[in-house]
């Protein structure tokens, strides 16, 4: 009797037939590989109860001067900070009113409460906040209207509805006191990509001139970029408008948290500069942090406040450590240049020594000259392609990203990246949600992340990993909406709000073995694997199993050895019905030393699962007693 050693190549690789590919991986779900060998992946756990309100698709850590560690997140609906577990909303406000203008009307028996403010901003779906009230109809106390509510319907121009915490028990009308404030917040976006018919979206659009209405158009998803310029966080929502949040001088970090965003043209107004100056469209704002100037790529030209002549190929930048004077002087390095090729810029992502800037066609490097010009640009590479503004990530002095058919590595020249599961993620791959695609690294285990919507998806429901160190891929899936890996917090985080749900959740991923709280199915499988030309059958009897569980929190790890026998590549693993060739499972733990079971196939492949709580393993070199057994 002789044994088999099952040594299968590290990574998996789904471009080539499960047949031929023996001797690799062909299948997995949340695995890595770690040193060459598969192991399951770390755990997550909330990182609080606590929720924020829609789908979150940007996060920026930073430290401020007082010692604050800030996290910012952006939603289809609200901006947040992030603090200790708490979410403070510092979403920018469009309106608000002088004391008194807000009064309400309540009708027992209803939790619908009509507001009347004249010529108000409401729009359906938007939020709107109060101060000053104090009690209407008998048991709507002020708690219960100073608070945040989003708009329900929009009965006029004069008045509106939202939904109470609590149905009112006495009918009344009144203001709830003569104080009343009423806060409307900017307009909330698309949660996703949807489609969208009138005047104003192909005819206007990129698409075909005279189309009329009667042709859809893809309505983007609302994203937001993030950047701090020193204390301070700068933002905007993709390709609109700039906003600008203040941390302030105090040592107690709940007054600035509890202070809204402002515009950015409000800002350089308080800082004394001219507001017309500011690009009031942008596509990204960035804070190119080694000579600390504040750069909009893609704007509004200067000398415009129009959005009609928002030119997506232009950057600009504001005066050096002074983000409030965008007007270019010969006393100042204020200034703008243009990018040459493309349509449009998608992307900034600023790495040690240059801006990175993708068009829709190429990539260029931003630099800072240190001279009058102040930046200039070099083309690094035409005819490449970028998936979604947040397809790339840096790892290691290495900037990684996905382009529309496969995946690109810069690293002082642009290379395409061998992938094994190329034909695997891009002809399954939903490319009206692409704006979806997310990308981050995990520095602990030397892995760059994509999050992406498959073909039958419309939200991100899987992730590959690209292991740079060992040059390994593998798969698997999972629903997230944003990630960040920085050294200022002690895990990876990541955001998610079901496909349904109105709140999302942030994650600490790597901490624990589950699946939040509950048990995380994890598996490998191998390719097929014969003897010799696989003319002849093999009988199997027994596995001596090599597997570790450091760092289980169960006191009974076990994982399943589970044999998948068949004998053609074609056939289904458990198409025949004899005894023998039928697909047999054994559990596996600290202390099996070997495993009795009988199969007999031309060809097999190996498959380790755990989905049982409180379960960490990794796979060695199991071995397999193994003998021919005849040709028929």
């Amino acid at each position: 009797m002789s044994f088999i050693k099952l040594n299968f190549r590290p990574g998996v690789n789904r471009d080539q037939t499960n047949y031929s590919g023996e001797g690799g991986w062909f299948e997995c779900e949340k695995i890595r590989f770690f040193s060459g060998f598969p192991q399951k992946l770390g755990g997550w756990l909330k990182t609080t109860p606590n929720t924020f309100i829609g789908v979150c698709r940007q996060m920026w850590n930073w430290i401020t001067s007082f010692s604050d560690n800030f996290l910012a997140l952006g939603t289809n609906k609200k901006t947040y900070i992030e603090a200790g577990g708490y979410f403070y909303d510092i979403t920018p406000l469009q309106d608000t009113t002088t004391a008194g203008d807000v009064t309400f009307t309540a009708s027992s028996g209803s939790s619908t409460l009509t507001v009347l403010d004249v010529a108000a901003p409401a729009v359906a779906g938007n939020y709107v906040s109060f101060s000053g009230a104090t009690s209407l109809g008998g048991n709507v106390t002020a708690t219960v209207l100073n608070a945040n509510h989003e708009i329900a319907s929009v009965i006029n121009a004069n008045a509106y509805t939202i939904t109470l915490s609590v149905p009112v028990n006495a009918s009344d009308t009144g203001n709830g006191g003569a104080a009343v404030i009423g806060y409307y917040e900017i307009d909330t976006g698309n949660a996703s990509a949807t489609e969208g018919y009138g005047w104003g979206t192909s005819t206007w659009s990129r698409l075909e001139w005279g189309l009329g209405s009667t042709q859809p158009v893809l309505l983007p998803q609302q994203d937001w970029w993030f950047d701090n310029f020193d204390n301070d966080l700068v933002m905007n929502i993709r390709n609109g408008a700039g906003y600008w949040w203040e941390r302030g001088s105090s040592t107690d970090p709940a007054t600035a948290l509890a202070t809204r965003a402002i515009t950015l043209q409000d800002f350089a107004t308080n800082e004394g500069y001219d507001a017309n100056d500011v690009p009031v469209k942008i596509m990204q704002l960035l804070v190119s942090q080694n000579d600390k100037h504040l750069l909009a790529f893609g704007a509004v030209p200067f000398g415009s406040t129009n959005v009609a002549d928002y030119d997506p190929l232009l950057i600009r930048w504001a005066d050096q450590d002074n983000p409030g004077q965008w007007e270019p002087l010969v006393t100042n390095s204020a200034g703008f240049i243009r990018v040459s090729r493309g349509s449009r810029i998608i992307r900034a992502l600023p790495t040690r020594q240059e801006i990175l800037t993708w068009t829709d066609t190429h990539l260029y490097s931003l630099q800072s000259l240190g001279t009058t010009d102040v930046f200039g640009l070099q083309e690094l590479a035409d005819n490449v392609s970028i998936v979604s503004p947040r397809a790339c990530a840096t790892a290691a002095s290495v900037t990684y990203w996905m382009g529309q058919d496969k995946f690109y590595a810069y690293s002082g020249r642009v290379e395409t990246l061998p992938c094994s599961l190329r034909n695997y993620i891009f002809e399954d791959l939903n490319f009206n949600q692409a704006d979806q695609i997310i990308c981050g690294t995990n520095e602990e285990w030397n892995e760059v992340w994509w999050f992406y919507p498959s073909a039958s998806s419309n939200w991100n429901d899987r992730y590959v990993i690209y292991n740079h160190l060992e040059k390994l891929w593998y798969f698997g899936t999972m629903e997230r909406t944003a990630w960040l890996d920085t050294p200022l917090r002690r895990y990876p985080q990541a955001a998610s709000t079901g496909q349904n749900a109105t709140y999302g959740y942030l994650y600490n991923h790597e901490d624990g073995v589950e699946d939040d709280t509950a048990p995380m199915t994890s598996f490998i499988q191998s390719n097929d694997f014969d003897l010799q030309d696989g003319d002849r059958f093999l009988l199997t009897r027994r596995i001596i199993p090599d597997v570790n569980f450091n760092g289980s929190t169960s006191n009974t790890p076990e994982v399943d050895f589970i044999i998948r026998p068949r004998n053609f590549p074609g056939s289904s693993y458990q198409a025949d019905t004899a005894d023998t060739q039928r697909v047999v499972s054994a559990s596996v733990n600290t202390f099996t030393d070997q495993v009795f079971i009988r199969a007999r196939a031309r060809q097999m492949a190996l498959k380790v699962m755990s989905d049982t709580a409180g379960v960490q393993w990794q796979l060695g070199s199991p071995r397999l007693d193994a003998r021919p057994d005849g040709t028929r």
